[in-house]
């Protein structure tokens, strides 16, 4: 069987239309992967990731904190990329990021926001530290315990009173003084005696 020529050209048409339809669609599906915005926040930071974005054109990326410019405008190409330290809040704070495609008509713009959380606070240092030791400084030494530091008995003992010895108060005499009295009455005893008998011999004279 012979086909027409006229068929094949008919052919040849729908396939034509059919390759430039997928190629058309390949070609409009590229812009929709393109310009890829990610931000992330945390409650100390800001991290901002800009890619395939027009690269002779002049975007421009705002980063704002409660209105307040965190990243003034700035100008970028194709990509961005940049991560930002937020100020010590004790109370949530709003970030906003405003991206502004300067490719066409601007529709891949975006104006956002995120919600930055308070940071917890770190636990304090005091608690997780260990107990200070009970042993002494290595360089005071410890009390030795050797026999060498004991008091020594023959010195610490108290001297026993003697059995022997009457329990007498103490008068300051010592064992010669009735001898030195008996001895002092005598010669008292020889001297009256020498002066009576001369008194007598003058007596006897007269």
């Amino acid at each position: 069987m012979t086909i027409p020529r006229r068929s094949w050209r008919g052919a040849g048409a729908l396939v034509a239309a059919a390759v430039a339809g997928l190629t058309g669609g390949a070609v409009l599906a590229g812009p929709a992967v393109a310009h890829t915005p990610t931000w992330a926040v945390t409650c100390s930071e800001v991290t901002v990731d800009l890619t395939d974005y027009t690269g002779d054109v002049p975007n421009t990326v705002t980063v704002s904190v409660d209105g307040k410019d965190l990243l003034p405008t700035e100008t970028f190409g194709r990509e961005f990329h940049k991560k930002l330290a937020l100020l010590d809040h004790d109370e949530p704070v709003t970030v906003r990021l405003v991206v502004k495609d300067a490719d066409g008509e601007g529709k891949h713009s975006i104006d956002r926001t995120k919600t930055a959380e308070v940071c917890e606070e770190e636990p304090s240092q005091t608690a997780s530290e260990p107990a200070p030791s009970r042993t002494p400084p290595s360089g005071t030494p410890e009390p030795s315990a050797t026999p060498g530091d004991e008091p020594s008995e023959s010195a610490s003992a108290v001297p026993a009173s003697s059995p022997s010895a009457p329990d007498l108060a103490e008068t300051g005499s010592s064992p010669s003084t009735p001898v030195l009295v008996a001895a002092a009455v005598a010669v008292l005893l020889a001297g009256g005696g020498i002066l009576w008998a001369v008194r007598k011999r003058r007596t006897v004279q007269d």
